[in-house]
């Protein structure tokens, strides 16, 4: 379909029970409208009698594991209901060129991808790494036109980097390779692109969640071919939404502090003879506690600890979600929450310990829902950003008010899991 009609198509609700299932059934008129001006955009820069078709790849949440996948441990994540969407044409050259709302356009010749240091941490880099990493793992790639907007929050732990990697992949797939590219594939040639071609070495969480859809757990036992479970958990359907609150924390300055936590568990692991935690066990930390403050200190040996119970944890709560046991998920999710504060650390940073915004909204939150079947805990890389809640869908807004009130309107985003994370929709 051209875009008057796909525009027609939508008008005319073909998309409503696909847009129902990923964004809610309160949200599709604004998703049709997004939608249309996405494919209006796309029709202005690329021209209106173009086949278009679209697609959509979710945002995402770590639900639990904080700090563990860098240690080859275990994590609980899962996609969300804010994304990356992509109106798109395939061209009969091998040039890509997206337009992505609000910054200037990409245009990739992928005629031979290859690595180029002066375009590290840059979206040229991320096709290009992309186009690289098909052709590596055996597919076809080729030429397209798109036109992208995110509703995705850069800096709140919802991954918008990783969307964007798994939307060029994704339209590869659907354009050059019949769609058969499993998700789970896509996410790890994500992470080759950024690894290699972005310069980042990040892991593989964000990339699987934003793919694959839905609770997800990943076991990174062997990270180059970790152990992905997509869970069948209905978030919704139990009556929950997740909620983020944004404090509006000062993230500058705090790569030291980030840095800090893999630097001493490894360092732990490494009084061991070994490279990771996930190859020494509890018991080996306690029994060599006294020699091990000599050897790392104090801190990076709470750290340790908690990496060996949050990984239990995470095995735990996958459990839980498999049973549809909502009771022992939010156990985990408060137990991850304490650790994360007391062992790992990671809620405020030491250089500035009058700036604590995680912690007054864990304690704002802790306050909020006081009496109710709940749970939180800090979310993502933790110093500064954001916290997590599960929160009952008719309790959100007396929740949004109580935070809001402290770090402003707008704080508090209320989320849905989505049950598909990177998805053709025409």
């Amino acid at each position: 379909m051209n875009a008057k009609e796909i525009i027609a198509a939508i008008e005319n609700g073909k998309y409503n029970e696909i847009f129902t299932t990923l964004y809610g059934a309160e949200n599709v008129a604004a998703q049709q409208q997004r939608y249309i001006t996405t494919v209006n955009e796309f029709a202005k820069l690329f021209g209106t009698d173009r086949e278009i078709s679209l697609f959509s790849v979710a945002g995402r949440s770590e639900i639990s594991g904080n700090h563990t996948d860098h240690n080859h441990g275990r994590v609980l994540a899962a996609s969300i209901n804010l994304d990356i969407i992509a109106a798109a044409s395939p061209r009969d050259d091998l040039r890509i060129n997206i337009k992505s709302e609000g910054f200037p356009i990409d245009e990739v010749d992928i005629t031979n991808p290859a690595v180029d240091e002066s375009l590290f941490y840059t979206s040229k880099s991320i096709i290009s790494g992309m186009c690289s990493g098909f052709l590596k793992y055996g597919h076809r790639v080729g030429g397209y036109d798109a036109y992208t907007t995110s509703n995705v929050f850069k800096g709140s732990g919802l991954s918008s980097s990783a969307a964007f990697e798994d939307m060029v992949g994704l339209i590869l797939n659907g354009f050059y390779n019949d769609g058969k590219v499993e998700n789970a594939e896509i996410a790890k040639i994500a992470q080759y692109s950024e690894n290699v071609f972005f310069g980042k070495p990040s892991g593989l969480m964000d990339q699987t969640a934003c793919a694959v859809g839905g609770f997800v757990a990943i076991d990174f036992k062997n990270p180059k071919e970790p152990v992905i479970e997509k869970l069948p958990f209905d978030l919704t359907a139990a009556g929950y939404s997740l909620c983020i609150v944004n404090t509006g924390g000062n993230h500058a300055d705090l790569n030291e502090d980030y840095a800090s936590v893999p630097a001493e568990m490894k360092k732990v692991a490494s009084y061991f003879g070994k490279q990771v935690l996930r190859e020494v066990s509890l018991d080996e930390i306690l029994a060599n506690i006294p020699k091990l403050r000599e050897f790392a200190g104090d801190r990076a040996i709470m750290r340790a600890i908690h990496f060996e119970n949050e990984n239990e944890r995470v095995a735990a709560q996958t459990e839980a979600l498999r049973k549809g046991d909502i009771d022992g998920f939010f156990k985990g999710v408060l137990a991850s929450g304490d650790s994360s504060f007391k062992y790992l650390q990671n809620v405020y940073t030491v250089k500035n310990v009058s700036e604590q915004g995680l912690s007054l909204a864990l304690c704002i939150a802790e306050n909020a829902l006081k009496g109710k079947k709940a749970a939180f805990r800090v979310h993502g890389g933790g110093f500064a950003g954001t916290i997590q809640a599960f929160v009952k869908t008719e309790d959100v807004p007396e929740f949004r008010k109580a935070l809001d009130s402290a770090f402003g309107k707008g704080a508090t985003t209320e989320l849905k899991v989505r049950p598909y994370g990177a998805i053709r929709i025409q």
